[in-house]
């Protein structure tokens, strides 16, 4: 199993969130229980392209404080909403014998579900812990309701295991 990371990035990870506070204690604690228990934490940060604001060299693309990566832990940079669209990192998952992924970030309706979409083609297990992914309010509906939308409804018993946080800490245990 592999715990991915993506876009917890220092332009997007503010209040605007739904849930803010309980995203990060969960995603905080998902992130300790994987190095505890030996599973590999990969981060993945989106690069929207030089002049954007949201690139490699600009403070906003940088990962958030609250999650910074450990020494010799691994990072990979996208430009698409997938991080199955880094080659690198595509070529490093696949490479894995154990064909399972814990998806953590952000955000829910953008990167997050193409990567856990992207990930199920690819023939993943993929699991999603309660409360570790979040989002804005859009145009269309609140970030709550969008939340709900993928977790609660689009992704359980079609593109993943939505699992309580406690599940998943027990799963990275055994």
């Amino acid at each position: 199993m592999k715990l991915v990371v993506i876009d917890i990035q220092k332009g997007i990870t503010d209040e605007r969130l739904y849930d803010f506070a309980g995203f990060l204690k969960n995603v905080i604690s998902i992130i300790d229980a994987a190095r505890k228990n030996g599973v590999e934490v990969i981060y993945v940060q989106h690069d929207d392209g030089p002049g954007t604001g949201f690139s490699i060299g600009d403070v906003d693309f940088e990962i958030a404080d609250q999650v910074t990566p450990e020494p010799g832990e691994k990072i990979f940079v996208k430009e698409i909403n997938s991080c199955f669209g880094n080659k690198e990192l595509a070529t490093y998952l696949d490479e894995q014998k154990d064909k399972v992924l814990m998806i953590v970030g952000l955000q829910t309706n953008f990167c997050i579900d193409a990567s856990v979409k992207s990930a199920f083609e690819r023939g993943y297990r993929v699991i999603i812990p309660k409360g570790t992914n979040s989002t804005f309010d859009n145009d269309y509906m609140d970030g709550e309701t969008t939340y709900k939308y993928y977790n609660e409804m689009m992704w359980p018993k079609r593109f993943a295991y939505c699992i309580s946080l406690n599940e998943a800490i027990e799963i990275m245990e055994k």
